[in-house]
């Protein structure tokens, strides 16, 4: 019985420690590094793969490139959008309009997208057909 009061006194010190830190959050968004290309499960049925967009300075503005591959022996017609993320994660608005590209029966092609805004530190390439 005499072990209840210094129980009861840490209990009361503990408690709100340990609420505190589940309040605790992180400097931002995390924006998860291994999934730089999105693309519909119909994208890869056509034989399409992308390695993942590369972000560069250039005159002034941020640009993103990636190589997309045609492994079939046609020519695949597909659309693609660039999304920009600053260094907490956020999206940098406006969104760009998608666009669309022929590439040819076994061959590469490389899409970009140029950005004007200088908290523009990651992109995100979203294919589909």
């Amino acid at each position: 019985m005499r072990y209840h009061k210094p129980l009861r006194c840490l209990m009361v010190l503990a408690l709100p420690a340990a609420i505190l830190m589940g309040c605790s959050s992180p400097q931002g968004i995390a924006v998860n590094e291994r999934q730089t290309v999105v693309m519909e499960p119909s994208v890869l049925t056509a034989g399409i793969l992308a390695d993942r967009p590369v972000v560069n300075d250039a005159s002034g503005r941020v640009i993103a490139t990636a190589v997309l591959s045609n492994t079939q022996p046609t020519s695949v017609t597909l659309r693609y959008r660039f999304y920009w993320y600053d260094d907490q994660g956020l999206d940098i608005r406006p969104f760009e309009k998608p666009r669309a590209i022929t590439i040819a029966p076994n061959a590469t092609a490389q899409v970009y997208s140029i950005n004007g805004n200088f908290d523009a530190k990651r992109a995100r390439l979203y294919l589909f057909l």
